[in-house]
């Protein structure tokens, strides 16, 4: 159908057996379909509850509308890419930039639901004038340079707030969500985050039943006695009820902060449809715009009522490669699930009352695994820093952005930050290209995409290649008449045999 609604039932109905999987217009039968789509509950939630605690805004909201950004997602798409839309991480940095300008949760959202048109604006330009055009504005080099400088402009933040509420739940938290996202495996490390969430309110509610108060910094940054988790607002909040909207209000100022998020959010869809075009085999990049328009449209759905920013969830495309199972039927699933928890508002208590040291604990590892994305973004396309063009714009641009650098115009508008960083990243760099000498902008047409690397940037770190059935199997390809393996760089599991690239087309390596 048009709208990707129909589906034939793959089989028998039942698990697919090895070496075949379930197409996105397929189904199992619907009580395994709705287990799976719990799966995709599950692995989609860590983040997105997280994202928007940290953000200040509702998480209770955001979990409700990143079900209706997925159905919108899927409608858009015409069912061609399951997929679903959590919280976006993106926007972390700028969401803080504007509350510390002074501005309130309206102004947060106001700001994103801005992004978010522009993104669909982007989405339609990629659509019709193709991929290349948007690559020729934002090569790999700087898009690389913008996620990074994104994510370590957070570090502050985690130091600063979370951190020091409870620096020793901080430090068994990430310690835990690192040993479970290494000892782990398939589906269980790719939810560590929600896990390490889990044991680090746990660990809060013991500490003050053995321990007692603790005097420490609290969000505000006011030393204070108190307990590390109080349920008090849990007992007051009912049942069933709508979660509490928020109007967006505009602000140009504000807007110029998050828009840089625009960017990465480019490089974050385009990448998951094509790990999503390599596990269904089928050539995705006619939807790759699509796509892109898609998510800036539940952006701005989930915004305009006070929710938030969308994107693509790298989790889920684990679940897919875990299960076999790309029936967009089970995404459906998910989606309406996750629109009625968001109508349990003390199920919304519950998350609000986490405890900061444990957001400390996570949000060390989140933020760091955001900035090293965007190194990974250089390696996989081979970015050559020995040529000034890449290294010298991208230096100045990379610690404006960690640094905070503030460029004040009036007393009224200043850039800094995120904001002012990525334009520096992306504008100097093209200045540095024109006024370049010719072997220098030869020099650039030999970097590329590496030919067996990932092409995704994902917010949790994670890709996905070919499935198997319970891990994530070596993507082969050609290389000059050579097999290659998947870029050993994925965070996934990655079994089969390893093959090393020629270091140029002229040199050649036995198996």
């Amino acid at each position: 159908m048009a709208l990707g609604l129909g589906w034939t039932v793959h089989g028998d109905g039942k698990a697919p057996p090895l070496g075949e999987a379930v197409a996105p217009e397929e189904r199992l039968s619907w009580p395994r379909t709705v287990g799976i789509g719990a799966q995709h509950v599950v692995a989609m939630f860590g983040a997105t509850f997280v994202f928007p605690l940290i953000m200040g805004l509702d998480p209770n909201l955001a979990i409700m509308m990143s079900g209706v950004a997925t159905i919108i997602f899927l409608l858009i798409v015409q069912g061609k890419v399951p997929s679903y839309l959590g919280t976006s991480a993106s926007f972390v940095g700028g969401v803080f930039a504007v509350r510390a300008a002074g501005g309130d949760s309206g102004d947060v959202v106001g700001s994103i639901l801005i992004a978010g048109v522009v993104l669909a604006l982007v989405g339609l330009l990629i659509q019709f004038a193709g991929v290349r055009a948007v690559n020729k504005v934002l090569p790999p080099a700087v898009t690389g340079a913008v996620v990074m400088l994104i994510g370590f402009n957070l570090a502050p933040v985690a130091a600063g707030i979370y951190w020091p509420q409870d620096q020793w739940v901080a430090l068994a938290t990430m310690t835990f969500v690192i040993v479970c996202a290494l000892a782990l495996r398939g589906f269980w490390a790719r939810i560590s985050i929600l896990l390490g969430l889990v044991f680090g309110y746990l660990l809060s509610i013991l500490l003050d039943v053995t321990a007692g108060q603790i005097t420490s910094p609290d969000g505000t940054g006011e030393v204070v006695t108190r307990d590390r988790i109080n349920f008090d607002s849990v007992g007051q909040a009912d049942w069933f009820g709508l979660p509490e909207f928020t109007a967006p209000s505009f602000s140009f100022n504000f807007a110029l902060l998050v828009l840089p998020a625009v960017i990465a959010l480019v490089a974050e869809n385009a990448g998951h449809v094509k790990a999503v075009a390599e596990m269904t085999k089928r050539d995705l990049d006619p939807v790759i715009g699509r796509a892109v328009f898609a998510d800036g449209v539940g952006t701005v759905v989930a915004t305009s009522v006070g929710g938030s920013p969308t994107t693509t969830y790298a989790e889920n495309i684990g679940v897919m490669a875990a299960t076999r199972v790309y029936s967009t039927a089970a995404y459906y699933v998910a989606a309406i699930v996750a629109i009625l928890l968001g109508l349990v508002p003390k199920f919304g208590a519950l998350i609000n009352i986490v405890p900061g040291g444990v957001l400390g604990g996570i949000t060390v590892v989140l933020y760091g695994m955001i900035g090293l994305l965007g190194a990974k973004i250089w390696k996989e396309n081979r970015v050559d820093f020995a040529n000034p063009i890449n290294l010298v714009p991208l230096a100045a641009g990379i610690i404006i952005g960690i640094g905070n650098v503030t460029l004040e115009f009036t007393d009224t508008f200043l850039l800094n930050g995120i904001a002012l960083g990525s334009i520096v990243a992306v504008a100097a760099w093209h200045l540095a290209r024109a006024v370049a000498p010719a072997e220098m902008k030869a020099a650039l047409t030999r970097e590329g995409a590496h030919p067996a690397a990932g092409t995704s940037f994902g917010h949790g770190g994670h890709e996905v290649s070919v499935v198997g059935a319970d891990r994530v199997d070596v993507t082969e390809r050609n290389v000059g008449g050579r097999e290659v393996s998947a870029d050993p760089s994925s965070v996934d599991r990655v079994t089969g045999e390893e093959y090393r690239l020629p270091r140029d087309p002229g040199e050649t390596r036995d198996r």
